[in-house]
């Protein structure tokens, strides 16, 4: 029996959700894995390539309305973050990125005219997407941001600097947010525009297997319908981060799935004093626990996925999926590579791989630290941020 079969996961899946489920799976399958580790070893990922066949599958913007966008369940997306995450975290993170940040935030915030000119082809996957919020020295305070956008008669000149930019380098288009003197301020920023550069970031011990950048913006002057307009204040990206941070509670618990079957079919082969290591009560107690969190998780993430097709889902709650689905993840994975020995620090096993990953999944679109607080001030009602 799997692990979240125990747990008869799939009984509380609609039809219609598991079949494009198993969809991505098989797309995983035949595509990501048989090359994911010399990808990951090599540290490249064929991005452009993958978002086309991911647009032809459906899944990038799958769960926003119209534009080419499938328009699915908030469950489906976050079935489908799963099985992309189980194959990398970098898999996951282009399709994350490209749906839930930047497409989302043409998407909710933009007009009409930015919707028509982008979402269409990023859905098909053959324009990218990337999204400017972090800093060098801003990430889980971003209000602070030094990035500014001022007026010059009817344009705007961009200047900063961002950093740890998913798809960065190869982005057709990046959502950039920026200070203004009417607070802060989203705006579409074409690649290829004099001023904007996204040189890639090099020499990365985790996510691997994913295109990372830095963005800077030196005197960047673009036109006066290039920011979003329904977009004013810090709402306005933490909306997206949101989006993306939903996908992170079912994806990081896609690496730990993978990771735990994995060790399970590697116990039961592997002969340990003329028996299988599976059959040894130390193994087995590793796997039960291991079992047991991944399946709290997973059902944790299932009652948030219907409180967010309710549209019932409060913000603050994906800070307890967030958290709890990165923070058992990575124990999951870094105790079967206990159960692996040695093997498991080879990228014969996707193991390591996965919980070298899930060090920055642990980290980005909120610290465990950040959701940790947010969760302590929903409880308690005093802020301790400051």
């Amino acid at each position: 029996m799997s692990p979240l079969e125990y747990f008869g996961v799939d009984a509380l899946v609609d039809e219609d959700s598991l079949a494009l489920r198993d969809a991505v799976r098989t797309f995983v399958d035949k595509r990501v894995r048989p090359h994911v580790a010399l990808w990951y070893e090599e540290g490249r990922l064929p991005a452009r390539e993958l978002a086309r066949e991911l647009g032809e599958l459906g899944v990038l913007g799958m769960h926003l309305e119209g534009y080419g966008c499938a328009g699915t369940s908030a469950l489906a997306y976050g079935l489908a973050c799963f099985e992309l995450e189980a194959g990398d975290s970098g898999l996951r993170s282009l399709v994350s990125v490209q749906g839930s940040l930047a497409m989302y935030a043409i998407w909710k915030w933009g007009s009409d005219e930015q919707k028509q000119q982008w979402l269409p082809g990023m859905a098909a996957g053959a324009t990218i997407g990337c999204f400017g919020l972090t800093e060098p020295d801003f990430g889980s305070d971003p209000g602070g941001m030094r990035t500014r956008a001022r007026r010059d008669g009817d344009d705007w000149i961009l200047d900063g600097t961002k950093m740890w930019i998913t798809n960065g380098s190869i982005a057709d288009v990046a959502v950039v947010w920026a200070q203004t003197d009417e607070g802060v301020r989203g705006f579409v920023v074409p690649a290829g525009t004099p001023g904007f550069t996204a040189p890639e970031i090099p020499r990365k011990l985790s996510l691997r297997a994913s295109v990372t950048s830095e963005l800077v913006l030196d005197g960047v002057r673009l036109p006066a319908d290039a920011m979003l307009p329904r977009a004013k204040g810090l709402s306005g990206p933490l909306s997206c981060l949101n989006e993306a941070r939903f996908g992170i509670v079912f994806g990081a618990l896609g690496a730990a799935y993978d990771c735990l079957t994995t060790t399970i079919d590697y116990a039961n082969s592997r002969l340990i004093f003329d028996k299988p290591l599976s059959a040894y009560q130390a193994t087995q107690l590793k796997l039960a626990d291991m079992t047991l969190e991944l399946g709290k998780g997973m059902l944790l993430a299932l009652r948030i996925a219907q409180l967010k097709d309710a549209g019932t889902l409060d913000h603050r709650q994906i800070s307890l999926g967030k958290l709890n689905s990165t923070r058992e993840a990575i124990a999951i994975a870094r105790e079967c590579r206990t159960i692996l020995g040695a093997a498991g620090i080879t990228l014969d096993y996707p193991v390591l791989r996965h919980a070298s990953n899930l060090e920055s999944v642990l980290t980005y679109e909120g610290t465990s630290e950040v959701h940790q607080l947010i969760i302590g001030q929903t409880v308690t009602g005093q802020a301790a941020f400051r």
